[in-house]
């Protein structure tokens, strides 16, 4: 097996794990309600998809 020659220093290995984290969601923001949402999705708030109406909120 191989065996690394020598201890990989701090630096080097958090260098390599720079792109690891995690990014945060693109978010748009609807035309109807101005409520931020998914882009290409269904606005969870009013229901409404590129000016139309897709599924029907039911407020109680």
């Amino acid at each position: 097996m191989a065996v690394p020659a020598k201890k990989t220093s701090k630096s080097k290995r958090n260098k390599r794990r720079a792109h690891d984290k995690l990014k945060e969601p693109g978010l748009s923001v609807c035309p109807q309600c101005n409520e931020p949402k998914k882009p290409h999705y269904v606005c969870p708030k009013c229901g409404y998809y590129k000016g139309k109406e897709v599924i029907t909120i039911t407020t109680e």
